[in-house]
């Protein structure tokens, strides 16, 4: 096929244009909701189930949800497959583990519900070291997702497209804050659905709506072994550890944790949980179609020329079936995608530079509305030129790929010690402390030693670490080095305050 991906779009830059506009409009009128550091973290508490669960669907539904899976799949096949399924089996666990505790302990970070009944100053310290090695490792991906695609759908550079990218997201964050980026996120999750279902429907009309004989043509041009386990994850045990990653990472994703306290209480995040599950299984049932439709249609030839991740395998096929304005309409919904991701990703690292270190920590939580609010604008500046400094450093990546590794340390560093904080009596400051240490070192160094950084991006002939996911590993240690630090160094007052947390827990009394 002859493609217009790479060729200044003029079509596809005024759908840009629009959506950049209402989404700035939407900031606008935000900006002016947003005084106070409840408005700027928690949108006011004021967001219902429904919207927080269509905002949740947005944030989960990534750049590298929709350009990587599909990617993935289009080139890999089945394996591609196994992120779609793998991030989708954490919502039931959020739902039933997470949601309702947190919204009942916590106020704007995660670092809330573990330190509830612990000693603050370590416990948050330690927590936004784990929260920013995620949120980092997350903002990667998205950012180099959004650069390639609007230095293909412009045909400007990369780095000019990766500066335009953070300017943008920056004036989202700074002046809306949560509420700003809660509804961008709720218009993102709408279109891009919508373009998702279209493209669906398209794909499927060339098999006659017939999806068997849509596989059947997978496995015509490229054999059995694309419809096979083997294309990218090689062993069970690396296929295990990424589930654990994917599926318990969702547990430890900062940015998805702080949806729970824009809600006004606990049934309100359960609720959510409930909408957003809909959503994303619908998102992921549907999606790697996609990515076998494109294989088809448009080959692999063409989508490894285009951008060797196979990032661009959705919007190819969107040109193919529906021409400049489908690509174009397709290619600004990524676009917002990535955009409100981001906002949300610079959010939760913003809330962990201001609220957990400087407010609770350097401040002893004397600080007022208006120092906090300051703070965390300054820290959201710091964080949104290093996720561009970084975009541009990791040119080239499957954007999927990088988001599976910043779940291995999200479910290493942050969940253990989320869960045992919740239902753990004997869980101490050292054990939350040296959990959360341990999980997200260790999984940041194994990955460098994996096959994934030590042979393919330092070009070694062997890598160190031989799975390409860590978490078994990493979230194993996690959970044994919280336990024994724990036993090791008994807290009573800790466990007294055990009992009172649990009524809080449980019946919400006194959430604020």
């Amino acid at each position: 096929m002859n493609t217009s991906v790479g060729k200044p779009n003029i079509i596809a830059i005024v759908f840009f244009i629009l959506v950049v506009i209402l989404t700035l409009v939407i900031t606008y009128f935000a900006a002016r909701k947003t005084k106070t550091t409840s408005e700027f973290y928690a949108a006011g508490r004021s967001v219902s189930g429904f919207q927080n669960g269509l905002a949740l669907a947005g944030d989960y539904m990534s750049a590298a949800s929709f350009l990587g899976i599909s990617g993935l799949v289009a080139l890999k096949g089945y394996d591609g497959m196994i992120y779609a399924v793998g991030w989708l089996v954490g919502w039931p666990a959020l739902m039933f583990l997470i949601a309702e505790p947190l919204r009942n302990l916590g106020k704007y970070t995660f670092a809330d519900v573990v330190a509830f009944r612990l000693r603050q100053g370590p416990i948050r310290i330690a927590a936004a070291i784990g929260g920013l090695l995620v949120v980092l490792c997350y903002t990667i991906a998205q950012m180099v997702g959004s650069g390639k695609l609007i230095q293909l759908m412009f045909g400007m550079p990369y780095e000019l497209a990766e500066i335009i990218v953070g300017f943008v997201m920056l004036l989202y964050v700074l002046f809306g804050g949560m509420l700003a980026t809660t509804w961008v996120q709720i218009i993102k999750a709408v279109l891009l659905l919508l373009g998702v279902t279209v493209l669906t429907i398209l794909t499927l009309a060339k098999f006659g709506f017939n999806p068997g004989v849509l596989y059947g043509e997978v496995q015509k041009m490229y054999g059995e072994a694309m419809l096979n386990p083997g294309g990218l994850i090689t062993t069970p045990l690396d296929s295990f550890s990424l589930g654990l990653a994917l599926m318990f990472g969702l547990l430890g994703l900062p940015h998805i944790l702080m949806r729970f306290y824009t809600v006004p209480d606990a049934k309100e995040a359960r609720k959510s949980v409930v909408y957003a599950t809909t959503f994303i299984g619908y998102f992921y049932l549907i999606i790697p179609i996609v990515g076998f439709g494109a294989a088809v249609l448009v080959g692999k030839d063409l989508i490894t020329q285009i951008g060797k991740g196979g990032n661009m395998a959705a919007p190819l096929l969107a040109e193919l079936l529906g021409g400049k304005a489908f690509l174009g309409f397709i290619a600004a919904v990524a676009f917002a995608t990535i955009l409100a991701v981001v906002a949300g990703l610079t959010l939760a690292a913003a809330s962990a530079l201001s609220h957990d270190i400087y407010v609770s920590v350097f401040k002893k939580g004397k600080a007022t509305e208006s120092e906090q609010v300051k703070v965390a604008r300054i820290s959201t500046v710091i964080f949104g030129v290093t996720a561009v400094l970084l975009g541009i450093l990791f040119k080239g990546q499957n954007v999927a790929f990088l988001v599976g590794l910043a779940f291995a340390i999200a479910a290493s560093a942050n969940f253990p010690a989320l869960f045992l904080s919740i239902v753990w009596k004997k869980f101490t400051t050292a054990g939350a402390v040296w959990s959360i240490l341990a999980g997200g070192i260790s999984a940041t160094i194994l990955i460098i030693l994996s096959p994934t950084v030590w042979v393919k991006v330092l070009h070694n002939p062997q890598p160190i670490f031989p799975l390409k996911n860590p978490a078994v590993v990493s979230m194993s240690l996690a959970f044994i080095v919280a336990i024994i630090a724990s036993l090791m160094t008994p807290d009573k007052e800790a466990e007294k305050k055990f009992e009172e947390e649990k009524v809080r827990t449980y019946l919400g009394v006194g959430a604020e």
